[in-house]
């Protein structure tokens, strides 16, 4: 399947817990005020890739503890996405996906076409909310504003609502 990508990060720790390789995807229907990677937000930018190619980079790093995917809206590529991510946790490393949706309107949206569900399902972490540039906070972990939560996904979904994880102590 192919991806469009801003880029990739084979050794993050910024982007989520532990040592990550990041997939930034290309495009975001957000455009937040200050957002981190404003170059990621057109449809047209970056190149496309063959989720197999990402694959076979990802697990060339033996030192991973998971693959993040940011953005852009990685949503915007559910399926593609869900579809690694499969392939991905079969080598046991764990998913965290940034959205600048909340978690409850990724529910409420997602429909067979969309992938919105599948994608989530095969997220562990998601971090979930809008960049809200007045709320902006450098004290937060994996976080750019008070606003965004880390959820813990399969919690939140057996649960029927959110369940947030506390990585800031």
């Amino acid at each position: 399947m192919e991806i469009r990508i801003a880029g990739t990060s084979n050794d993050s720790i910024v982007d989520g817990p532990g040592i990550r390789f990041t997939i930034f995807v290309q495009g975001c229907p957000h455009h937040c005020k200050g957002c981190h990677n404003p170059q990621t937000h057109s449809y047209d930018g970056g190149k496309v890739i063959d989720t197999d190619e990402l694959l076979q980079k990802i697990l060339a790093n033996p030192l991973l503890d998971g693959v993040t995917f940011s953005g852009g809206e990685p949503f915007v590529y559910a399926k593609q996405l869900a579809d690694l991510a499969r392939k991905i946790k079969r080598n046991n490393l764990n998913i965290v996906t940034y959205s600048g949706y909340t978690f409850e309107r990724l529910i409420l949206e997602s429909t067979e076409e969309n992938g919105f569900s599948e994608l989530l399902s095969e997220t562990d972490i998601l971090i979930d909310g809008p960049y809200l540039e007045g709320e902006r906070s450098l004290m937060l972990l994996f976080r750019g504003s008070k606003n965004q939560r880390i959820v813990d996904v399969k919690k939140s979904l057996e649960q029927g609502s959110v369940v947030e994880i506390n990585l800031d102590n």
